[in-house]
């Protein structure tokens, strides 16, 4: 094979598990076999849209087989692929497609509208709508021609199925996640086919992943950690997959029994909800045997919950920007080492550093900084902020601040970027304070995270208003809907007459964190 890259996966993979079925979706099952097919059918769908190597494919919808077999595609034409956020509001997807450059846009029917919102003076020539595989032929929904809008699925049936072995090297570029940064506005992390090979690789030996697994899918695909740390190193190993597009803790409990789902992933609310759900005493749950959860530590009382059902959790630390994973804190010794991120990932390296790069002793606090074939080389089009990311030219520089103990574990201590994280979401609080400053009558914000026992964390809006003006929280919100995601909107909104700053005159957030993170 010319192609080294992702997209020669499910042709290295079919001669060995061709009828093993691979995704689950609803009624739906896709062995092996027909998941290559869809995807090659795809991939010259694309190509004759006049997809070729290095453009860019998008994907907006929810966890869906489309969603796979466009990445799948993307990879086998050498474009690369940008997974889009469904919770963002259209003119952050605009951003997005815009900066890509996103030639075409793969998307759910439910989200048209949103869709037809978001490609408005960007790149995008046309739009495929997933429809359902048994909705194919029919009109397709109205549009205004520019970008052209047509079926997914009657693309794919008059695609042959022809196998494209383009040249694709673990160098070139396999996707583009978008991830906030302080300036408020979003970067694009661009991951290499062998960013995304050895993270993979990584979750494989670190978490024991093979083939009889049967993982559910109920986090975002679009999300990092659902897509590289869920299901593709489970397809890598010829596991099979159960996809599904919301969570609903009740239906999950259903299908893990169902399915005798062995793999499950979430953020601590996920398993919150699944401990707390009725029918949580009467379900089946002995097929479990690899949990993992990230976004933030798992409270006490559902690690306990799970544990009097024998279940232990597998906590980590990482980011976008190392494919996620970079540290995993074995499920065994989750209680031993309670606080801690683990140890560094299989072909992963880590290391505590001052400001000046000297690397620290254990117990010593300083920014975590990683390295490893599974740790991206470059923002799209961000040549400073790429410049800026690394230490020595090989150290990415998280911002997040730890230390490791005399055993090589990590302990993250302190966010430097003051990011949020809830529900496993993050929030960057530069990119909310943009948006309630447009409003006249604020003279000046910050928003911070303040504890939430459902989501572990949610924003909290602290504003000074110019002399003479008013607002109300319920103004503050009203002006954010629709600019950015929901989950981005301040929960609550504090008024203060004035803000506490330091000597060069920043805002000291330690200060309102200390007054109003209760």
């Amino acid at each position: 094979m010319y192609n080294n890259g992702v997209g020669s996966w499910l042709h290295r993979r079919r001669p060995k598990s061709g009828t093993k079925v691979a995704l689950v979706a609803g009624q739906r099952e896709l062995s092996y076999a027909e998941l290559c097919e869809r995807a090659d059918r795809l991939a010259n769908a694309l190509r004759r849209r006049g997809v070729a190597r290095g453009d860019r494919v998008a994907y907006l919808g929810e966890n869906d087989p489309a969603f796979v077999e466009t990445f799948f595609a993307a990879g086998l034409l050498g474009a690369i692929f940008i997974p889009l956020n469904t919770r963002l509001a259209a003119p952050e997807l605009q951003f997005q497609l815009q900066d890509s450059g996103a030639r075409l846009l793969v998307h759910g029917a439910a989200l048209e509208g949103l869709a037809a919102g978001s490609v408005a003076g960007t790149g995008v020539q046309v739009r495929l709508v997933v429809t359902g595989a048994d909705d194919a032929g029919g009109a397709a929904p109205a549009g205004s021609g520019t970008p052209a809008v047509e079926r997914y699925e009657d693309a794919l049936a008059a695609a042959p199925d022809d196998w494209i072995d383009e040249t694709v090297g673990l160098d070139d570029g396999a996707m583009i996640l978008y991830t906030s940064g302080t300036t408020g506005r979003p970067k694009g992390a661009l991951l290499t086919h062998g960013n995304i090979t050895w993270n993979c690789i990584n979750v494989i030996t670190d978490m024991d992943v093979n083939r009889n697994d049967v993982a559910l899918m109920i986090s975002p695909l679009f999300h990092v950690a659902s897509l590289d740390m869920g299901l593709l190193p489970m397809l890598l190993k010829g596991a099979t997959v159960v996809l599904e597009q919301k969570f609903d803790p009740g239906r999950a409990l259903e299908l893990i029994e169902r399915h005798r789902i062995t793999a499950l992933s979430g953020v601590p609310t996920t398993y919150q909800l699944l401990a707390e759900h009725p029918a949580w005493a009467s379900t089946d749950i002995s097929s479990l045997d690899k949990l993992t959860c990230g976004g933030s530590a798992v409270p006490l009382r559902v690690l306990e919950a799970y544990e009097e059902r024998g279940l232990g959790f597998s906590n980590g630390y990482g980011m976008t920007e190392t494919a996620p994973g970079a540290t995993t804190l074995p499920a065994w010794r989750s209680r031993e080492k309670a606080g801690s991120s683990g140890l560094p990932q299989f072909f992963t390296d880590i290391r505590i550093a001052d400001p000046l790069g000297e690397v620290l002793a254990p117990g010593e606090v300083g920014e975590i900084q990683i390295a490893g074939p599974n740790v991206i080389k470059q923002y799209w089009n961000r040549t400073e902020a790429t410049r800026d990311s690394y230490a020595d030219g090989i150290w990415f520089k998280s911002g997040d601040m730890g230390y490791r103990d005399e055993e090589g574990f990590l302990f993250v201590s302190d966010r430097l970027k003051d990011m949020i994280i809830s529900g496993g979401e993050n929030i960057y609080p530069a990119e909310v304070e943009a948006a309630i400053v447009e409003l006249p009558q604020v003279a000046s914000v910050a928003v911070i995270g303040v504890a939430d026992e459902k989501w572990g964390e949610v924003p909290r809006a602290v504003v000074t208003l110019r002399e003479g003006t008013s607002l109300t929280q319920e103004d503050i919100r009203a002006h954010l809907d629709g600019r950015l995601a929901r989950y981005k909107i301040p929960k609550s909104v504090v008024f203060v007459e004035e803000m506490p700053r330091t000597a060069s005159g920043k805002i000291r957030k330690a200060e309102l964190r200390r007054q109003f993170a209760q």
